[in-house]
């Protein structure tokens, strides 16, 4: 694919991608045969700078290091699952947070492009997205007690980060207890601003439901991170699936990437509400989870978003 020659990308905009158009994170068999180094190779030849970590990526940080700055790639965020809604899941959440913290202190020293300054979680707690039930009929709904759990936790652990220079951003995510536009406005109420951002997934948002622009209006402050997920709308409103889980769904193509025809995600207007480079600064990362032999190749779904972000955004 050609790339069309565009204006400058707006000043603080950073683009990447997720490897989980290579290889699924949820679900480790999609794509467990497709090696780091081809993703991280697919990843630079497709002109992105950087990508979050997959889970067959190295986890020794030297190696790491040395494989992404081989390409001009940074890490545009580390990942943290949340349980503050289950027993003796807060000990865990510390202690994986830690670990993540120590990672980007070693990785950021190794002076990449660009450093790493924000951390992607979400509550797993009591979620259903990586279980064989139905979506629709099997979404938790936290108590009082459980909201008060988690977003005593999200303040607690985002004031560590923040102490270490990184801000912590929260990703509804669809099968959890935080998917639905009311979901993220209750969260953005009870946390607090200061320790707790948003990152916004245009793809599990409008899956759920929600008024995309809606959520950015009222939460533009908060935004610290994006991830631009398209969805099928062919697939979400497949009634053979209306009972599926989100293995069902995701094996099916719910997702895609901006520029993909098949998506029903209206990017051109996602991105002028977010205004990149003015009201948001900061990283654009693709996401679409894909079986990679399921028809285009990885490197084809990388192409077609970034064509489509040279388009709009240089």
């Amino acid at each position: 694919m050609s790339r069309p020659a565009t204006t400058s990308r707006p000043e603080g905009i950073h683009l990447g991608i997720t490897p989980t158009c290579w290889t699924n994170d949820d679900f480790p068999l999609i794509g467990h045969d497709i090696p780091m180094e081809q993703c991280l190779s697919e990843i630079a030849l497709a002109g992105f700078e950087g990508c979050s970590i997959g889970h067959n990526f190295t986890t020794d940080v030297d190696a790491l290091t040395a494989a992404m700055h081989l390409r001009g790639l940074s890490v545009s965020e580390p990942w943290v699952s949340t349980f503050f809604t289950v027993p003796d899941g807060a000990e865990r959440t510390a202690g994986d947070l830690l670990k993540v913290l120590e990672f980007l202190k070693d990785f950021n020293a190794g002076d990449p492009p660009v450093k790493t300054t924000t951390i992607g979680v979400a509550e797993f707690g009591r979620s259903v997205h990586l279980q064989s039930l139905s979506l629709r009929s099997n979404k938790p709904e936290f108590t009082d007690e459980q909201w008060e759990d988690l977003c005593r936790g999200l303040n607690q652990i985002g004031k560590i980060a923040a102490g270490q220079g990184f801000t912590l951003a929260y990703h509804p995510h669809m099968g959890t207890g935080v998917q639905s536009e009311q979901d993220v406005d209750r969260l953005m109420a009870e946390t607090d601003p200061r320790h707790v951002s948003l990152l916004l997934d245009t793809g599990h948002l409008t899956w759920a439901g929600a008024d995309v622009l809606g959520v950015i209006e009222r939460h533009r402050e908060r935004i610290a991170h994006v991830h631009l997920k398209n969805v099928r709308g062919s697939i979400r409103a497949d009634r053979t699936l209306a009972a599926g889980s989100f293995r069902e769904y995701v094996e099916a193509g719910i997702f895609t990437v901006p520029g993909d025809s098949d998506g029903d995600v209206d990017f051109d207007t996602v991105l002028k509400a977010l205004r990149p480079g003015d009201s948001y600064r900061g990283w654009l990362v693709v996401e679409a989870e894909q079986d990679p032999h399921g028809g285009h190749p990885p490197l084809h779904h990388a192409q077609t978003a970034r064509d489509y972000l040279a388009r709009v955004l240089g």
